[in-house]
């Protein structure tokens, strides 16, 4: 999932160097993203780079999934919503901007995590792992919250962060939001009647 939020007050030097990778990791991935970058799009020294990152380039990508999997779970934890209907009309209308990013080539940094994790270390695909199951479980709360069942929560939650991630491949790949708005439409139809039975 995209950044859904902007930078705020000023940040510091690590700060603004693991925000500049989150921005990377969304348009270039992990193999392309480069030191190089992140000290351009940061304004930080070269020399900052060990300081505060002493295990290299991974140490880096790392620490922008994992913060930015947080920054996401807190802001789908929010989502507003009376009824199970309302929670996941909101977070498509959420998302829905993130996903447009993504047919203008931003994707989602915690996927870029999880396709090009490196063999010889296991951390990526477990920051990953870790980011989309506490995705998860921020939106099934919510869903609980408004009424529906534990076990109906967590398969819905489930839906919408696969749709979403898969929204992001499927809309690039048409150079279009439509792969979305089709998504979108059968997502809200299955909630309503699921929730409204006849």
């Amino acid at each position: 999932m995209g950044v859904l939020v902007k930078r705020g007050a000023a940040m510091d030097t690590r700060d603004r160097m693991v925000y500049a990778a989150t921005e990377l990791l969304q348009r270039r991935g992990v193999a392309a993203m480069s030191f190089t970058e992140v000290l351009a799009a940061s304004g930080a020294a070269r020399g900052a780079i060990y300081h505060h990152f002493p295990g290299g380039k991974r140490q880096l990508v790392a620490e922008a999934a994992e913060r930015h999997g947080t920054v996401v779970r807190d802001h789908l934890a929010a989502l507003s919503g009376d009824s199970p209907q309302e929670v996941v009309a909101t977070f498509l209308a959420t998302v829905r901007p993130v996903v447009g990013a993504s047919v203008s080539g931003h994707g989602c940094a915690i996927a870029a995590v999880a396709i090009d994790p490196d063999p010889e270390d296991d951390r990526l695909r477990h920051t990953a792992a870790t980011a989309f199951t506490s995705w998860e479980d921020a939106l099934a709360s919510r869903l609980t919250a408004a009424g529906m069942s534990v076990d109906d929560a967590n398969s819905l939650a489930a839906l919408l962060i696969a749709t979403l991630e898969g929204a992001h491949i499927t809309c690039r790949a048409a150079n279009s939001l439509t792969p979305f708005d089709r998504a979108e439409k059968a997502l809200l139809r299955m909630v309503r009647d699921v929730s409204c039975p006849d």
